[in-house]
């Protein structure tokens, strides 16, 4: 969540950023006139506290006699203490609620308007050319043996599949660069669990408007992750964490789950939209001075492994109206697909500045050892979607693939050649 007093003082500022995102301005006058109200509730109930134990020392010093009168009255204050109680607990709710419906505030380079008015900032690599008719990912994938859609489906259900053989060591390969890249730039490699508490996915801002994207485990109220950022989220909640070694670097390697809810129809061919996917994924805790230059080494980290696996990308400063409810700034590197003719995402990097830290109380102590709220950021090193930009973009003549050089010791193969 945004940070209160910032609100208070700066109003406009955060109108602005609602209206950047497409979101109602209106829900920041809501949350001011809560915050007045619970403030009030609070002033109140202090009030009458302060009355209840001024007139318990009165009756402490009363003759007996006076004693049964002055207890009465006491019992009206109690009443009154109660009730007093109860209007600040409501209050409070109300407060929580408006707080929690307001986004993070947007950075103001980051682009206006939706999903289609982002900023392309580089564009590498040349897109191939092709004199033969190229294939998509799910043809070359069934050539070579190594997805099956249909058994997935029949198993599973609809987006789900199975990478099997070469197809498994491909993607394998992928995460252990992934995992290799991030522990030589300082991160701690994790393997994190994907079921999380409520209050762990709340705070990373997953329960909002795309709360439908989310398996639930009612019985165990428990929710499956769409990525390891949740959990790597939770991982120093409630906690003061130290910054004397610099930023905390951690790179999670999970199965993430989404139930692509509102995506009927789309993608519905192959593994670009699937429910079940494996991904290697940042997560980083700073001070929030140094958050917009750790987001743009997260962005240089991903872009190193983009070059690793020779495809043409560009990248893109993601609109205001197209960030999740905890980003402020997103970057996203799109590759290229041949046979859809169109960049499509493979990584995102966000800078989420203190929003997900406050909601999650994550801590550090500033130079004065007063504790501040922590900044985070995340960003995908890799994951089962890059598998279609690398059979496409590297597909020949005769129905092959060339393996990237970086996944060829993975892999055990420089060419994967159709089966059968």
């Amino acid at each position: 969540m945004i940070d209160l007093r910032y609100v208070r003082e700066h109003p406009d500022v955060v109108r602005t950023s609602q209206r950047k995102r497409g979101e109602d301005p209106a829900l920041v006058d809501s949350l001011l006139d809560a915050d007045t109200a619970r403030r009030a509730a609070v002033a109140e109930g202090d009030a009458l506290r302060a009355e209840q134990k001024a007139f318990g020392k009165k009756v402490g010093q009363a003759a007996p006699e006076d004693r049964p009168a002055l207890l009465e009255g006491s019992k009206e204050l109690a009443a009154k203490v109660k009730a007093a109680e109860e209007r600040q607990r409501t209050a409070q709710a109300a407060l929580d609620a408006a707080h929690t419906s307001i986004s993070n505030i947007v950075q103001d380079d980051a682009p206006a308007g939706g999903e289609d008015d982002f900023v392309t900032l580089e564009t590498v690599g040349e897109v191939p050319t092709f004199d033969f008719e190229p294939k998509d990912h799910l043809a070359l994938g069934e050539s070579l043996g190594i997805i099956d859609m249909e058994r997935g489906a029949k198993v599973s259900g609809a987006r789900f599949y199975f990478l099997t053989g070469y197809g498994a060591l491909l993607q394998l390969g992928m995460l252990q660069l992934a995992a290799r890249t991030a522990v030589d730039n300082g991160f701690t490699l994790m393997i994190p669990p994907v079921l999380v508490r409520p209050e762990i996915m709340a705070g990373t801002g997953f329960l909002g408007s795309h709360s439908d994207e989310i398996y639930h485990l009612e019985e165990d109220d428990l929710y499956l992750v769409g990525t390891s950022e949740v959990p790597l989220a939770g991982y120093h909640s409630d906690e003061i964490i130290e910054f004397g070694d610099g930023p905390k670097r951690y790179a999670g390697w999970s199965s993430c789950f989404r139930r692509e809810a509102g995506s009927y129809g789309k993608d519905t061919r192959g593994i670009i939209r699937v429910h079940q996917f494996d991904k290697v994924e940042m997560f980083v805790y700073c001070r929030p001075e140094d958050a917009d230059d750790e987001h743009r080494r997260l962005l240089a980290w991903e872009r190193d492994m983009l070059a690793a696996i020779d495809v043409p990308y560009r990248v893109i400063d993601v609109a205001s109206g197209d960030l999740g409810s905890s980003a402020a700034r997103k970057f996203d590197c799109e590759a290229w697909v041949p046979t859809q003719q169109t960049y499509r995402e493979l990584t995102s990097t966000s800078n989420c500045t203190t929003f997900q830290a406050r909601r999650l109380s994550i801590r550090y102590r500033d130079e004065n050892g007063k504790p501040q709220t922590a900044a985070t950021l995340n960003g995908t090193l890799a994951t089962t979607r890059w598998l279609v930009a690398i059979l496409e973009n590297h597909q020949q003549a005769d129905g092959s693939v060339r393996v990237p050089e970086a996944l060829r010791p993975y892999v055990g193969r420089d060419v994967l050649t159709p089966v059968g």
